[in-house]
C-alpha cells in the first residue's frame, strides 16, 4: 500500500477574489430585494398591485440587461471595467434608495421619483456586472487543469449563496423593524439600503485592489482586459472571437422587436416596461440563434436552454406573484 498522498494543486487566488466580489454583490442585490416591496407599500404608500408591477419589471429588466452588458464588454470595455462600472452603479442606486427612504415623510413625490431612478441605475449596473464576473473563472486555469472547473464553479456559486443568505438576513434586520405590538418602523428601511450599498462598495474595492495581482491567467496575463488588446490565446479552443450577424438578421430583429412590442402593448394590454421586456427577450433569443459563428452543437445546446427557461418562467412567475401579493 502506498502511503504517499498526492497533493492536488490549490485553486488560484484569483478564484477567491471573484468569490468575494460576487458574494458582496449578491448581498447587495438580494438584500435590497428583500425589503423593496415592503418599502414601496408601507413608506411610499403605493398599492400592492403597483408594487407587483414595479418589482416584476425591475427583475425582468435585471435579467435582460446582462445581454447588453455582455455585448459592451466583449466589444468595447472588457470584463474588468464592466465589473467596476456595474458595481459602482449598483452602489449608487442603493444610495439613492437610502435617500428615498430618508425623505419620503417630507417629500413623497421626490421619494417616489428617486425610487424609479435608483431602480433604473441598479438595472443598468446589474447588466454590466452580472455577465462579466462568472465568465472570468475558467480563464484562471490552464488546459491541463480544466477538470477542476466543476469544483471552481461550485466554490464560486457558494459565494453567490453566502452573499444572498447574508443579504436576506442582515438587510431585513436593519431595515424591516417591527416592534412587539406588530407596528413596523417605516423610517428604518434606509438602513437596509445603506447596508446594501456599503456591501457593494466592499466588493468593488476588493476587486479593484486585488484584480491586477491575482486575476490572471496561469502564464501571468491579465484576465478581462480591453477587447482590443486580446490575442488568440485569450479565447478557448474553438471559441468564436466575434459574432457573425448578417444585415438581414439584424434588420429582421429590429422589425420583430418593434412589432412584438406593439402587439404586447395593444393586443395583450401589457404596460410599456413589460412589453419591452417580452419583445426584447424573444427578439434577442432569435438573434442569438442566427449567429453564424456558432456550431450546430452550440445551437442545439442553446435551444435546450431556451426550452428549459421557457417552462421555468411559469413556475418562478407564479411563486413571485404569491410572494409579492401575499
Amino acid at each position: 500500500m502506498n502511503d504517499q498522498v498526492i497533493k492536488q494543486p490549490a485553486h488560484p487566488k484569483g478564484l477567491w477574489v471573484l468569490f468575494g466580489t460576487e458574494m458582496w454583490e449578491r448581498f447587495n442585490f438580494y438584500g435590497m430585494r428583500t425589503i423593496l416591496t415592503l418599502f414601496i407599500v408601507n413608506a411610499l404608500m403605493m398599492s400592492k398591485e403597483q408594487s407587483s408591477i414595479i418589482y416584476g419589471g425591475f427583475l425582468g429588466l435585471c435579467y435582460l440587461t446582462p445581454m447588453l452588458g455582455g455585448f459592451i464588454s466583449d466589444r468595447f470595455l472588457g470584463n474588468r471595467n464592466c465589473i467596476m462600472l456595474g458595481g459602482l452603479l449598483m452602489a449608487a442606486g442603493q444610495m439613492l434608495l437610502f435617500f428615498s427612504a430618508s425623505i419620503f415623510a417630507s417629500n413623497l413625490e421626490l421619494a417616489r421619483t428617486l425610487l424609479y431612478v435608483a431602480l433604473g441605475i441598479i438595472i443598468l449596473g446589474n447588466g454590466f456586472f452580472k455577465p462579466n464576473i462568472s465568465s472570468m473563472v475558467s480563464s484562471l486555469y490552464p488546459p491541463a487543469e480544466r477538470s477542476k472547473l466543476d469544483t471552481a464553479f461550485t466554490i464560486f456559486y457558494m459565494g453567490i449563496n453566502c452573499g444572498a443568505f447574508l443579504g436576506q438576513l442582515i438587510c431585513p434586520i436593519l431595515g424591516d423593524v417591527v416592534d412587539k405590538s406588530g407596528v413596523r418602523d417605516i423610517h428604518a428601511f434606509k438602513w437596509g439600503y445603506l447596508a446594501a450599498s456599503l456591501a457593494m462598495l466592499i466588493g468593488v474595492t476588493t476587486f479593484y485592489f486585488l484584480k491586477d495581482k491575482y486575476v490572471r491567467t496561469p502564464d501571468g496575463r491579465p484576465i478581462g482586459g480591453l477587447p482590443k488588446n486580446n490575442t488568440a490565446e485569450d479565447y478557448a479552443e474553438g471559441e468564436a472571437q466575434t459574432a457573425k450577424f448578417s444585415n438581414t438578421a439584424l434588420g429582421v430583429a429590429v422589425v420583430a422587436f418593434m412589432g412584438l412590442g406593439l402587439i404586447f402593448f395593444y393586443v395583450f394590454g401589457q404596460n410599456v416596461i413589460y412589453s419591452i421586456i417580452y419583445a426584447a427577450g424573444i427578439t434577442l433569443a432569435g438573434l442569438i440563434i442566427s449567429d453564424g459563428s456558432i456550431t450546430k452543437v452550440e445551437r442545439d445546446r442553446i435551444l435546450v436552454i431556451y426550452i428549459v427557461s421557457f417552462f421555468s418562467l411559469f413556475s418562478f412567475g407564479q411563486l413571485l406573484n404569491r410572494q409579492v401579493l401575499h
